[in-house]
Order: structure tokens, then sequence, then C-alpha cells
């Protein structure tokens, strides 16, 4: 299981319906992400969520949204941001990791 089908996962057991809206190009073998940061769109009554999921390296990605030129317009739009990083533990059991950046 990636570690975009385990927030897939943990979203919809929270109640949210949610989707991939990172893209891969074929033609030039690269992923795009929504607004260039976004794996995941999830909504809920009164609640719209933008999730950039990873393996570990959470700094880094949390590093890539509030870098992004889009996140000023994302928040202003009252969207919520969170980031979700995923590692196994000492028990081999895999641990979700949320920073929140709304």
């Amino acid at each position: 299981m990636t570690p975009t089908q385990r927030s897939l996962k943990a979203l919809r057991d929270l109640g949210y319906l949610v989707e991939v809206v990172e893209k891969w190009n074929s033609f030039t073998r690269t992923r795009k992400d929504l607004w260039g940061w976004a794996d995941l769109l999830a909504i809920k009554r009164g609640e719209v969520l933008a999730v950039q999921v990873t393996s570990e390296g959470v700094a880094n990605r949390v590093a890539k949204v509030t870098n992004s030129e889009t996140i000023g317009r994302v928040r202003e739009a009252g969207i919520r941001v969170e980031v979700h990083g995923w590692r196994k533990n000492s028990k081999g059991r895999y641990i979700q990791r949320v920073v929140d950046l709304s």
C-alpha cells in the first residue's frame, strides 16, 4: 500500500469524499500535483481539505507547500491544508504524522 493509498483510506474512514488530484504525464515522465503540491482533495460538510502525502520526509513537503506561490490563494479560499507523512514504527506498523498548514 502506498502512502497515498493510506491517506485515502484514513480520510475516507473520517467521512471525507476524497480523490487523487495528482496526475502522471507519460510524455515527460513526471507527476503534476494540483496547485504544484496537492496530491489529494477531500470534502465533507462545510470543509475542503488539500493534502500533500509523503513517506517520512515531512519537513521537505512542508517547505514545498509553504514556499508555493499558490498557498496564499488556497488559504484565502478557506481550504484547509495538511501534509501527511507515513513511516513504519519499530513493530512494523505504519504511523501517520499530520501537519496542519491551514
